[in-house]
């Protein structure tokens, strides 16, 4: 499910509601914490310079949960 959700991510990277959108969805589906910690490090690696703000506030959510 981690890579279909990267491969969405990188699809919808054009529109930063359809990324904060997807970036939501994609972390429902992730319960281990080593997992979020990976994804949060690649999602920054790809799109940290586009959309810092939207990567923070959604594994802060994440993470407060």
């Amino acid at each position: 499910m981690l890579d279909l959700t990267k491969k969405i991510l990188r699809k919808v990277s054009f529109d930063a509601q359809l990324f904060q959108k997807e970036l939501h969805k994609g972390l429902k589906w992730i319960t281990d914490a080593e997992e979020i910690r990976k994804f949060q490090e690649w999602c920054i690696t790809e799109f940290g310079a586009k959309y810092p703000s939207i990567i923070n506030r959604a594994f802060e959510a994440k993470l407060v949960k």
